[in-house]
């Protein structure tokens, strides 16, 4: 079955929108593999502070139905379409990997953030630390620990 990781980023009732992301996840792919949740500040744009984590699980879907759940997902708690890019975030679901493909269509995969966004990264380190990226062919726990950017992240204590 194959392995699929998740970005999960809220700026909008951040408490609120990371747990009912995990529960939507749950239901639709059983087991989950959490990483901690961290708060970053945002990146492109001024707004309020971002809680953001990665989320592993397993699925039959393939990588279209994928993108459709966490767009109806997105829906379902306020995401509002056809706004700026850079803005705030009831709750974003980003499909970061699924297994080792690589491809643009029907998105980008690996994604492309996971090498440039420390709020990507460094999550995806924590719960894939051994996992390598297909294209740049290191582990996640060898490209956080060479990152090096001015983004602002810390984790914070968080229970769900």
């Amino acid at each position: 079955m194959p392995q699929i990781y998740i970005s999960v980023g809220t700026n909008c009732n951040r408490d609120y929108h990371i747990k009912m992301a995990v529960a939507a996840l749950t239901e639709a792919f059983g087991a989950l593999k959490l990483s901690s949740v961290y708060e970053s500040d945002a990146v492109g744009f001024k707004g309020d502070p971002f809680y953001n984590m990665v989320i592993g699980a397993q699925t039959e879907l393939p990588i279209h139905q994928c993108v459709a759940l966490f767009k109806a997902i997105e829906d379902n708690y306020g995401r509002v379409r056809g706004g700026e890019k850079f803005s705030g975030r009831t709750l974003d679901l980003d499909l970061l990997t699924y297994d080792d493909q690589v491809c643009q269509s029907p998105v980008e995969l690996p994604r492309a953030e996971i090498l440039y966004n420390a709020f990507v990264l460094w999550p995806l380190a924590e719960i894939a630390p051994d996992l390598s990226h297909p294209i740049a062919g290191q582990s996640y726990a060898q490209l956080w620990a060479q990152y090096q950017s001015e983004q602002r992240i810390w984790p914070v204590p968080f229970h769900f």
